[in-house]
């Protein structure tokens, strides 16, 4: 008995689809992952398992093998165990397999059947409307950032049961839709208005000058000045973020989980602000399994670095390629992931105690 469901997986912030293929065969009971997946992909068998017992139907007691194609791309994270599951109950008859190829899933399953959100459902979708599928089925909260992709439905589920039902044809599920045009937050302009500034003509001056053309500014001045105070109000008067650049920043939110709960587009240039002690992997992205740094959550918006002289030289040093290539390339010994890094970089340093001598 074999079945296929059609997943997807994050390189980067793209998404790279992935055919789940489950083949149930008569031996010793047995469950076995193959397709160069990380442990937590391995582990779905213990979730899966309890999962579609606890929804009342029967896990088959042979050897199951589960391929992730293609073999030779890491498949990581917990999406996958939706597309498993269902591709076991389409093995034994209980869905049709017809139908089940037509749709993009992903999801993690709770061992009561429940499914819990996931990253990187946006570029997900993406992946599902240019690959022409009929629909994409996501977590309950994935809902929102997933509907922003025009062109594909998007199936929203709670539960494996729910599911099931949907590809049986006794239930139907209404396709999310969202707004998919960015405005600009009235609570974030009320929090942060650069109108609210009163003085500092010569600073206001040079930020308006380097909104207005994209350019970095370092501000220099005793504590106390207002240097982090101009430096949080300067993305109230960049041009708001189009659909395209709105697009590619939530992406970047998405696979790192930084979205907030329900939250389907970001809407707002970004303002990220370090901390002095971060790493040159937490500032340009990196680590044992690639993530976005901080040059990339701040990507179509602003990077400030308060006490800029307090910063180890060799994170200022890995500065150096993104603000001259607009993208941060990492390597590793099995892939290669660029990530786009196209932002303002605002600093800010107190005077030299020499000059105030």
């Amino acid at each position: 008995m074999l079945a296929k469901v059609l997943s997807s997986t994050v390189i980067g912030i793209d998404a790279c689809l992935v055919e789940v293929e489950i083949d149930i065969s008569h031996g010793l009971p047995s469950f076995t992952t193959v397709g160069l997946a990380e442990t937590a992909v391995k582990e779905s068998k213990e979730r899966v398992k309890s999962a579609i017992t606890n929804s009342g139907y029967t896990f088959p007691h042979d050897r199951i093998t589960v391929n992730l194609a293609p073999a030779d791309l890491k498949k990581e994270g917990t999406g996958f165990d939706l597309p498993i599951a269902l591709g076991i109950l389409s093995a034994t008859g209980l869905i049709s397999q017809e139908i089940l190829c037509r749709y993009l899933i992903l999801g993690e399953l709770s061992l009561d059947g429940r499914i819990k959100p996931v990253k990187g459902s946006l570029p997900m979708a993406l992946a599902a409307k240019k690959a022409n599928y009929s629909g994409i089925m996501v977590p309950w909260e994935n809902r929102k950032e997933a509907a922003v992709v025009r062109g594909i439905p998007v199936f929203p589920v709670r539960t494996l049961y729910q599911s099931v039902d949907f590809f049986q044809g006794t239930n139907t599920i209404q396709p999310e839709e969202v707004n998919p045009i960015p405005q600009k937050s009235a609570t974030h302009l009320a929090d942060n208005d650069f109108s609210e500034v009163v003085g500092q003509e010569h600073a206001k001056r040079a930020l308006e000058i380097a909104a207005a053309g994209g350019h970095n500014l370092i501000m220099t001045g005793p504590p106390g000045s207002g240097k982090t105070m101009l430096a949080r109000r300067l993305p109230s008067i960049l041009p708001p973020l189009h659909f395209d650049e709105a697009i590619e920043t939530t992406s970047i939110y998405s696979v790192t989980g930084a979205l907030r709960n329900g939250q389907a587009l970001v809407t707002e240039r970004p303002f990220r602000s370090p901390h002095h002690t971060i790493s040159d992997a937490g500032l340009i992205g990196g680590g044992h399994t690639p993530k976005p740094g901080e040059v990339s959550l701040a990507h179509n918006g602003v990077l400030f670095l308060d006490e800029l002289p307090e910063f180890k030289k060799h994170v200022l040093e890995v500065l150096r390629q993104p603000l001259e290539d607009q993208q941060v390339t990492i390597s590793r010994a099995l892939t290669t992931i660029t990530y786009p890094s196209n932002f303002m970089l605002i600093a800010a340093m107190n005077p030299c105690p020499c000059e105030t001598l």
